[in-house]
């Protein structure tokens, strides 16, 4: 179950960091040349590279968001698993109850009508409380799977907004083009990645 929700977690940060990073267009400088003519930084063009496996790794918000998902729905199903075994063993009770019921009309056990009569509304009315039990179930599942669905969205938004706040301030002298995450590269030359750069920069200001 936490492998699930791990692969969960990590697939919904890494969509989110890849939609960030697949290609991520600033502005260039006023300086730069216009047409087709690509301004160099020395013997590199104007292009940064980041690996988005490694940020989820190692960025310490993806970590926490991580855990803190995992941990709430452990704890969502431990809620949930605790009121359905409740629930189960009550419904078995009730069937016992039906079947014994069931037995003493057969043989004529009940010493009057009306005794037979008043068990039998009884068992009704338990009937009734245990459907509504079993709609109490299903409307807190519901609402559990919401909250944890809630929680992604409110963690991997604070993911995004922690990215893009780094890379404006990053990039405010414009100096890269382009910001492109190195999964969609088949091949790449050295000097391009800033990965560990960035890295650095969202864990110190996270830190804070």
């Amino acid at each position: 179950m936490n492998k699930k929700i791990s692969i969960i977690v990590d697939s919904v940060l890494a969509a989110a960091i890849v939609a960030l990073f697949v290609l991520f267009m600033v502005k260039m400088p006023k300086s730069a040349s216009t047409g087709n003519e690509v301004a160099a930084q020395g013997d590199l063009l104007p292009i940064a590279v980041v690996n988005t496996d490694s940020i989820l790794k190692h960025y310490a918000l993806a970590v926490e968001a991580s855990d803190k998902l995992q941990a709430q729905y452990e704890e969502s199903m431990v809620k949930l698993d605790t009121k359905a075994k409740a629930f189960q063993k009550e419904y078995e009770t009730f069937q016992q109850d039906v079947i014994n019921f069931q037995k003493k009309v057969e043989a004529g056990a009940f010493l009057s009508r009306e005794r037979a009569e008043s068990e039998q509304n009884r068992l009704q009315n338990k009937e009734q409380q245990l459907m509504a039990k079993q709609q109490d179930l299903e409307n807190l599942r519901q609402k559990l799977s919401a909250d944890f669905m809630n929680q992604q969205a409110e963690l991997t938004q604070q993911l995004q907004d922690s990215v893009q706040a780094y890379l404006r301030e990053l990039n405010s002298d414009g100096r890269y083009h382009l910001i492109i995450n190195d999964a969609v590269l088949m091949n790449k030359t050295a000097g391009y990645d800033i990965t560990d750069q960035v890295i650095e920069a969202l864990n110190a200001r996270y830190s804070k």
